[in-house]
């Protein structure tokens, strides 16, 4: 049993937890605030709530420390990503006490980024990222978290369905520098991820087999792929080696300025798409684009997702955009089917003499 006993002017209380004692000020001369904290602590304690009150007074901060610590330690490739997410809700919940930022701040973060113009997937990643800081917190010992606030997801109806047709890659191609001409041929026709592409180096070609192989720990999922190097891509990567071994011999990087590897493309790839009129193409499109083109080509898509590097059917299917020519290829082979498999021609012709759909009675 607890029990309030008082301090000069104000009250504390006292309670156990497995048989040890914990000792809190109520903060107030008045016993009844100091029998309420004892009544909430002896609830929690019987429930499991009750971590200690080092928990309480936690700040926000900690765990956006922690929550990045753990993406050093595990050596997640989306540290970038992750900084920016944290910066953001620093920015509403830093200074904050862990146990203060309840389901309402969680709301009120959610109403301001909304006024901020933040799309529901830009709301999904920064809370999930809320989610798994606090997730964190309530697996240390002893826990940093003593209750983790509801947070929601929404559903995203923003995902981007861009893609290149072949036309718009070359035009595009035609428009890039020549170095940048690689990593947009490499994605085109391979579905890679960007900064899978920027990674590669020389020694990862198979020029007999004409294969690239991408080693495990290189790719977003940490697996190894085996990619087929098509005849354009064979060639561009041949010419780009071959003006590679004059000017930077040494250099081992595929997708290169000088000798030193690329880090961005976005400069040179705004230009481009600009001088052609694709300004709202993005280099992702080109990921979409490449799935796209294995299914079109008649690959299995087991196949097809392991050279895309899918691991889930539902993002592959995301991946894998119907077009307006699909649908009209798809309408030009019922109509071949439809014409082969027909019937004679003066029983078609009965349709158009209203015998199929009734005869129109004229005066």
């Amino acid at each position: 049993m607890g029990s309030v006993y008082k301090r000069g002017s104000v009250w504390w209380v006292k309670y156990y937890r497995h048989g040890r004692p914990f000792r809190e000020s109520s903060n107030s001369s008045k016993i009844t605030e100091a029998k309420h904290l004892l009544a909430l602590r002896e609830g929690q304690v019987v429930e499991g709530r009750f971590a200690g009150l080092k928990a309480e007074k936690i700040r926000f901060d900690e765990l956006a420390t922690d929550y990045l610590r753990d993406y050093r330690i595990h050596g997640r490739k989306a540290i970038q990503d992750a900084e920016r997410y944290a910066r953001v809700l620093l920015q509403a919940f830093g200074g904050r006490r862990v146990m203060d930022v309840t389901s309402d701040a969680v709301q009120s973060f959610i109403d301001r980024r909304r006024n901020d113009g933040a799309a529901n997937g830009t709301l999904n990643k920064e809370l999930g990222a809320l989610r798994r800081m606090f997730t964190i917190g309530a697996r240390q010992q002893p826990p940093k978290v003593i209750k983790v606030p509801p947070i929601p997801r929404f559903k995203e109806t923003n995902v981007r369905r861009g893609f290149f047709e072949h036309d718009a890659f070359l035009a595009l191609r035609g428009a890039l520098p020549d170095h940048q001409k690689v990593p947009l041929t490499l994605a085109y026709w391979t579905g890679m991820r960007k900064g899978e592409i920027l990674q590669l180096q020389w020694d990862q070609l198979d020029w007999d087999q004409q294969l690239l192989r991408l080693h495990h720990g290189t790719t977003k999922n940490d697996e190894g792929r085996v990619i087929p190097l098509v005849p354009d891509l064979l060639r561009v990567l041949t010419k780009w080696r071959e003006r590679t071994l004059l000017s930077s011999p040494s250099c081992p990087w595929i997708c290169h300025y000088g000798g030193r590897p690329l880090k961005r493309l976005t400069r040179a790839w705004q230009t481009a798409c600009k001088k052609i009129g694709l300004e709202a193409k993005l280099f992702h499109d080109l990921r979409r684009t490449g799935v796209r083109n294995l299914v079109r080509a008649g690959v299995p898509e087991a196949v097809a997702m392991k050279i895309s590097g899918h691991k889930t059917r539902s993002i592959f299917d995301r991946y894998n955009i119907v077009t307006e020519r699909d649908v009209r290829d798809a309408g030009a082979k019922l109509a071949a089917y439809f014409n082969m498999e027909s019937p004679a021609t003066d029983e078609l012709s009965a349709i158009e003499d209203g015998h199929v759909l009734g005869t129109v009675e004229t005066q």
